[in-house]
């Protein structure tokens, strides 16, 4: 299928979807905490009023929540929602609220792991080019009304997630509407909220919501706005500090099996201790520098008694979720290592990530403490 025949099936769930909300019902958007989710959830919360929908209750996942999980059902359930959408937050059997009857709606683009009964999908993850959630978000909503003036919206989710020269048809004339350097550092402030130890990405999506345009975003002085632009400076010292450390590299996994990564694979890992969410970022840029090995980055400092661990690779032919869910981790299988084909990870108990390091071959000095 095209690109466009795809869009054309998405729009045709997402009405199915709003045909399932009943008149003056509750929407509640629920949408993952990163530049794309919020970006995502942002458009959708501006957006779906314009639809005749006066009740629209967008909020972000909480730090080491996944949507799929029982804190997260009681805390959607609470808010009493006539019909949920969740965005940028994977897909999952396990589903959320439909049990209860409530109609739920999923956009997003990562590799999914099932499809809940009863729900409505939107899954960009089989489209060429793959959007990014806040593209798809923008492209629903432009189906059934005009929200170019939210643009700028998707365009910070389109950026973080797909760079700043993402095939998404509006970026370049809304990079000159608005200016490439004001969408830029929104992006730059708005990922800073959730990455800092200070954990704010409501202070972000509210801004996402109310604000005109990046350039009156960025250069506001509120209190808000003083909080994205210290969590930025927090972001920024550490970084610096996880650049630091050296990274440690894997033997050839011996039973990696050959339809799911190349004979030659070997892994690099670099451990760090941070209390802010740097690990995917340093995962990132030591991909760039180690060409044709997947990269590991272990934060032991971002939550108590836990590895959180992000994952990059830019090797063709590798399918990251794949290859970490052949990796029996008992009592945490299928709780882990979803995602990009090119960017997966999650969070493990020490003694679990030690044993994926060892599925992966490290050798046991690269373990972290237990």
């Amino acid at each position: 299928m095209t690109f466009d025949q795809h869009l054309a099936d998405a729009r045709d769930t997402f009405r199915q979807w709003l045909g399932r909300v009943p008149p003056g019902g509750r929407v509640v958007a629920f949408c993952h905490f990163d530049a794309d989710g919020l970006g995502a959830g942002a458009v959708f919360g501006r957006g779906l009023g314009r639809l005749g929908l006066a009740d629209v209750v967008v909020v972000p996942s909480g730090r080491d929540e996944s949507a799929f999980s029982d804190s997260a059902r009681e805390r959607l359930a609470a808010l009493e929602p006539d019909a949920l959408l969740v965005t940028d937050l994977g897909v999952n059997e396990a589903g959320t609220l439909e049990t209860l009857g409530v109609p739920v709606l999923y956009v997003d683009h990562h590799r999914p792991s099932g499809a809940p009964a009863g729900a409505f999908v939107v899954s960009g993850y089989d489209w060429d080019p793959i959007p990014c959630s806040a593209w798809l978000a923008h492209s629903l909503l432009a189906g059934e009304t005009d929200v170019a003036d939210l643009d700028w919206v998707a365009a910070v989710g389109v950026i973080s997630d797909l760079g700043e020269k993402a095939p998404w048809p509006p970026l370049a004339q809304t990079k000159k509407d608005v200016t490439a350097k004001w969408l830029k550092e929104t992006v730059a402030l708005v990922n800073a909220a959730r990455r800092a130890p200070t954990f704010d990405a409501q202070t972000a999506l509210d801004a996402l919501m109310a604000f005109d345009g990046p350039k009156a975003l960025a250069t506001a002085e509120t209190p808000a706005t003083d909080r994205l632009h210290a969590a930025r400076q927090l972001v920024k010292r550490e970084t610096a500090e996880a650049r630091r450390a050296a990274p440690a590299f894997a033997g050839r996994r011996p039973d990696v099996p050959p339809d799911l990564a190349p004979d030659d694979l070997r892994f690099a890992l670099v451990t760090i201790d941070s209390a802010a969410q740097v690990h995917p970022l340093i995962a990132q840029q030591w991909r760039g520098r180690l060409k044709g090995y997947p990269v590991i980055c272990a934060n032991t400092g971002y939550l108590d008694g836990v590895v959180a661990f992000s994952t990059r690779t830019s090797r063709r032919g590798l399918s990251l979720p794949k290859l970490f869910q052949s990796i029996d981790t008992p009592g945490w299988n299928g709780r882990w290592g979803h995602g990009h084909d090119q960017a997966s990870g999650g969070h493990l108990p020490p003694d679990v990530f030690n044993h994926v390091l060892d599925a992966l071959g490290f050798a046991p000095e690269a373990h972290v403490a237990t």
